[in-house]
């Protein structure tokens, strides 16, 4: 069972405080999204059916939040980790082939809408839309950057491209920019996001091609993550809101490195994990980065999604489609099949030509 709570506690929507709760057999996992300074997720994984988020809005709202956000029962918690979407980087090659950075979109300076308006309860959605506080380019005047969230009861597959194959233990986001006009020629988008992990639990950077190409041929998965949880994406974006394969979008991640720099103000971390966050926790980075070779997709169409798949345990891995199963059959079974006709007829015929002969005595 999966419910989902906005700002619990709190009948003020100048802030955004989403908490997702889905109830197992004999435990409960937790995803708490916020925009409460950079955009974060807290993954939190209990042993009890009855356990609860605990928020405290004066000190959350505090410039010391730490203490501010729990899971009650301390004690049933067994798993908590968190991604922080941090950064956006807008650069362009110059002609002299170095690479030219514009100033860096810092999503913790961004002004958030209030997501009461596009919360679907029934459908588990929700979008967190901002732009930046300040804006002396412009370039967001007639855009926006948004973080569309997805939660799952079941597992399955979606529709639209790049068609995550998701479980119930997972949910998804879809980082999307929408109108934002590019300070440059061919201007490639890069998005960071950090990971916080508990010391001790070992984070990996995996690559790998799916089995199945009925959905997204060529593509390879890329995730992040460890033996407990996980951040899954395909690597490729979308320049259109109905997405189709010509619409594709180059998609590169580059590398998962420690972060040797302070973590970016995001309250809802730093209220469960506390101020000490980066010396008492593992923090990584890594950046996704948009655009393909020639980054004039963006240019056109002035649309960019891509989405990524977050949840407990191990990302699903796909397998063989009906479609692709019955393909095979019709592939390798027709040669068979004629192969064994063949023979039969080749049989027949050379029984039914030597009992044309009466025997000699």
């Amino acid at each position: 069972q999966v419910s989902m709570q906005y700002n619990p506690g709190w009948n003020n929507s100048s802030v955004n405080l989403l908490h997702v709760r889905a109830v197992g057999a004999s435990d409960t996992l937790h995803y708490v999204w916020s925009s409460i300074g950079a955009p974060a997720v807290l993954l939190v994984a209990t042993e009890s059916t009855s356990s609860a988020l605990g928020v405290n809005w004066t000190r959350l709202l505090s410039p010391a939040p730490a203490g501010a956000v729990w899971i009650d029962p301390p004690s049933s918690v067994v798993y908590s980790s968190a991604v922080v979407f941090t950064k956006v980087f807008e650069y362009s090659e110059a002609k002299t082939l170095e690479e030219l950075f514009y100033p860096t979109y810092d999503l913790s300076d961004f002004s958030w809408d209030s997501i009461n308006r596009t919360l679907n309860r029934t459908a588990l959605t929700a979008e967190f839309t901002g732009i930046p506080a300040a804006d002396p380019s412009g370039s967001f005047s007639n855009g926006s950057l948004t973080f569309r969230v997805t939660a799952y009861e079941a597992g399955g597959r979606d529709g639209p491209l790049p068609s995550l194959l998701h479980t119930a233990n997972s949910s998804k986001v879809e980082f999307v920019l929408a109108g934002v006009a590019p300070r440059g020629n061919s201007s490639r988008f890069v998005l960071e996001v950090a990971t916080v992990e508990e010391r001790g639990v070992a984070q990996k950077l995996r690559s790998a091609r799916s089995i199945d190409d009925e959905y997204t041929p060529t593509i390879f998965e890329v995730s992040v993550g460890s033996m407990l949880s996980f951040l899954q994406w395909k690597a490729t974006a979308y320049g259109s809101q109905t997405p189709r394969r010509e619409d594709s979008i180059q998609c590169r991640s580059r590398g998962l490195q420690a972060a040797n720099w302070t973590l970016p103000a995001s309250s809802i971390v730093r209220a469960y994990f506390g101020e000490a966050v980066g010396s008492t926790y593992t923090i990584s980075a890594i950046n996704i980065s948009f655009g393909g070779e020639d980054g004039k997709v963006y240019q056109e169409k002035r649309y960019l999604s891509w989405s990524a798949l977050l949840g407990f345990g191990q990302p699903p891995k796909d397998t063989f489609s009906p479609l692709v199963i019955s393909i095979m059959a019709v592939a390798l079974g027709t040669p068979m099949v004629m192969l064994l006709v063949g023979s039969c007829v080749v049989l027949f015929a050379q029984r039914k030509r030597y009992s044309e002969y009466e025997p000699i005595n």
